[in-house]
């Protein structure tokens, strides 16, 4: 019993021996992998608050999104802190791997692996997220142009950012054919509402433009006219619609086909 005791005691001895160095190793490993990961997420961030990406994503809207998923107001902060993470858990899947544990060894494998693909999917989630921003400003402005209603913005950025969230799931391997059918019937039925009232709109656009052409010919600004209950002196007359100034100092802004559709009233200055 002696003799066996005393081999077990020298086997661990041997075994801890051998561990130790590897212990030091990985936690020397993790120690200067998580200062480092601060260090460059820290450089990066700075990178891009100095190139106005902060700016851009204020005004794209992808702020707005940030704060619904309950994250950090500030695009630039974001990236710095999903490259920290990423340095950390490769630092942390090296560090385990110095350890040598066998049985660990295809869970550190499968998680090398499948780092990259989180990378990228969190790359085209963010990407999502900016190009819906840009979609929705230009949809927006388009809209506002062509005076259409409705959410169209909103709707024009969700379907950006769906996309790019089907494209990110798939790369993490997730299954997205249930996703790929509803998100094409949804696609299919915004398309449907925004190509009427696009027609729709346009047509009412083109009747405001049509109808501006007789009211810039036929009156000038500075007349005080009467047209339906609304009374006041012309200052603009715009593609789209005629502004009055009332005489208690409210602004009308009168669509131009109300000059054709009812009688207009030359009113004398006093």
């Amino acid at each position: 019993m002696g003799f066996s005791g005393q081999a077990i005691l020298d086997r661990a001895a041997e075994v801890l021996g051998e561990y130790l160095p590897r212990f030091g190793g990985a936690l020397l490993l993790v120690v200067v992998g998580y200062l480092g990961s601060r260090l460059i997420a820290r450089v990066i961030t700075r990178a891009l608050l100095a190139a106005g990406l902060d700016q851009l994503a204020e005004r794209l809207r992808v702020h707005d999104l940030l704060a619904r998923a309950r994250l950090e107001r500030s695009l630039s902060r974001v990236v710095g802190a999903a490259v920290r993470l990423a340095l950390l858990a490769a630092v942390l899947f090296a560090a385990v791997a110095q350890l040598g544990i066998d049985s660990l060894n295809e869970a550190i494998n499968q998680g090398v692996l499948f780092l990259p693909k989180l990378l990228a999917g969190l790359a085209l989630a963010l990407l999502g997220a900016v190009l819906g921003g840009v979609v929705r400003e230009r949809v927006d402005r388009a809209s506002y142009q062509m005076a259409l209603r409705g959410p169209l913005g909103a709707v024009a950025q969700g379907a950006v950012i769906a996309v790019f969230s089907v494209l990110a799931l798939d790369q993490l391997g997730v299954p997205t054919q249930i996703l790929i059918v509803l998100f094409g019937t949804v696609l299919a039925g915004a398309l449907l509402t925004f190509a009427l009232a696009f027609g729709l709109g346009g047509r009412e656009y083109a009747r405001e433009i049509s109808a501006g052409r007789y009211v810039s010919s036929t009156f000038a600004v500075g007349e005080e006219i009467g047209l339906g209950g609304d009374q006041g002196e012309i200052v603009a007359i715009e593609s789209a619609s005629t502004v009055l100034r009332t005489r208690d100092g409210r602004t009308l802004r009168l669509p131009n086909h109300l000059f054709l559709e009812q009688k207009v009233t030359m009113i004398d200055a006093d």
